[in-house]
């Protein structure tokens, strides 16, 4: 790994932070150190980088907002790279977007709002990158982006780059072909949206705004909701059934505000919240015989 980090700093490829504290780079505000976060200035510097990680067996992930990913406390021995330069943005054709994989999802709904257009006013209160959201099919509201991406430009394992429409991105709820192909990594997305009357739309969004903040505990560090919702049923109906809101396993406790919320309320540790998972997830099952999955990526648990 040391000569690794001697060859990167002469790549001259972007910002290469060492010894990163994950708390700042997570929603949980938990997990341990990563050796490197690398943050490339551009498609030519994130192909040198991955071609001479892949040379030299460095493990590697790409990291957006970190809005829905659990690191363990332990030292993550690899590289994190984050596309944050990757925040390019161009409305085109009256309807379209085509837009950077680093650019902030709750931002592109509000450029699009101020334009007139429909379709993202869902991902107003999602916090998360708009590679990250493509990733996870992120959704709110009985939408998601499977409904409103065109296609999506990517780096395969191979360093070509291609284009895949939306039908071979393969959307389902909370899924994607990107999550069952991990090697590729998403640079561009083409959004198309629809015509529409800008003070209705940004009244939707204020609207969905006010009652986030009254049903969700925004006020403490999370990662959103913790479980998918059972087809015919809902996650956190279950979960606060049981009598677990307010239930707590360290510094994590299961929110009072909304049971489908795990909050670090008090220095919570990584473990803490896995645990508090684990417990919650084990009590449904016994209760409902439901394996509830959850919604967030486990990252450096081995």
């Amino acid at each position: 790994m040391n000569e690794f980090l001697m060859e990167l700093d002469k790549m001259n490829i972007g910002k290469i932070e060492r010894n990163a504290s994950l708390d700042k780079y997570t929603t949980y505000r938990v997990g341990g150190v990563a050796t490197a976060i690398v943050h490339p200035k551009n498609v030519d510097c994130l192909m040198k980088l991955v071609r001479k990680m892949d040379a030299m067996e460095i493990p590697f992930k790409v990291l957006g907002f970190g809005s829905n990913l659990l690191f363990s406390s332990k030292r993550y021995e690899g590289v994190l790279i984050q596309l944050d330069e990757f925040d390019d943005i161009e409305f085109f054709g009256n309807s379209k977007v085509r837009v950077g994989a680093g650019y902030s999802l709750v931002k592109l709904s509000m450029q699009a709002a101020k334009r007139g257009l429909a379709g993202l006013e869902f991902a107003a209160g999602i916090p998360g990158t708009v590679g990250g959201a493509v990733f996870m099919n992120a959704g709110a509201y009985k939408s998601d982006m499977g409904y409103i991406v065109q296609d999506v430009t990517v780096l395969t394992p191979d360093l070509r780059i291609i284009k895949l429409e939306n039908k071979e991105m393969n959307f389902h709820y909370r899924s994607s072909f990107l999550q069952r192909h991990p090697g590729y990594i998403c640079l561009e997305v083409v959004i198309r949206l629809e015509k529409g009357n800008r003070n209705a739309i940004e009244e939707v969004i204020k609207d969905r705004r006010r009652r986030r903040m009254e049903s969700q505990p925004l006020n403490y560090p999370s990662a959103g909701s913790v479980f998918r919702n059972p087809e015919g049923m809902f996650a956190g109906k279950m979960i606060e059934d049981l009598g677990l809101k307010g239930f707590q396993i360290g510094g994590a406790k299961v929110s009072e505000k909304h049971a489908n919320f795990i909050i670090n309320y008090d220095h919570a540790s990584s473990e803490d919240i896995k645990s508090l998972i684990e417990y919650v997830r084990e009590k449904v099952k016994e209760e409902y015989h439901v394996e509830l999955k959850v919604e967030q990526e486990f990252v450096n648990w081995e």
